[in-house]
């Protein structure tokens, strides 16, 4: 992963943790041929609210601190999956079982997969 990747999705998981997102699952793709993206980051909210606040806050933080504003957000109002497009990283947030169902994890199983632990 690049270093402007890596700060985009340094922040991206500050976001997530700043509202309590859980199973936050960084997926490297740079490798992969093909890959849409050079980075998932999926994590999950247990609520529709919480789903939009963890979309909110990476967006505010992602733009204040580094510039960056994505060129996509799907899944607002529906808050079951919010698809957050930073063009190298794309954001995935889920309710629980939203993210069992789709289950992105394994589509790139041959992937390098970092789980980070839940801090609360």
């Amino acid at each position: 992963m690049n270093k402007k990747n890596s700060k985009l999705v340094d922040m991206i998981v500050d976001g997530i943790k700043e509202k309590k997102g859980s199973g936050i699952v960084i997926v490297d793709l740079s490798d992969i041929d093909g890959a849409i993206a050079n980075s998932f980051v999926i994590c999950q909210g247990g609520s529709p609210a919480q789903v939009e606040a963890i979309a909110e806050s990476i967006g505010d933080k992602c733009r204040k601190e580094l510039g960056e504003k994505p060129v996509n957000v799907v899944g607002l109002g529906n808050d079951q999956w919010v698809a957050i497009d930073f063009v190298d990283v794309l954001v995935h947030i889920f309710q629980p079982e939203t993210r069992e169902f789709y289950d992105l994890e394994h589509l790139w199983e041959d992937a390098p997969i970092t789980r980070l632990p839940d801090e609360f």
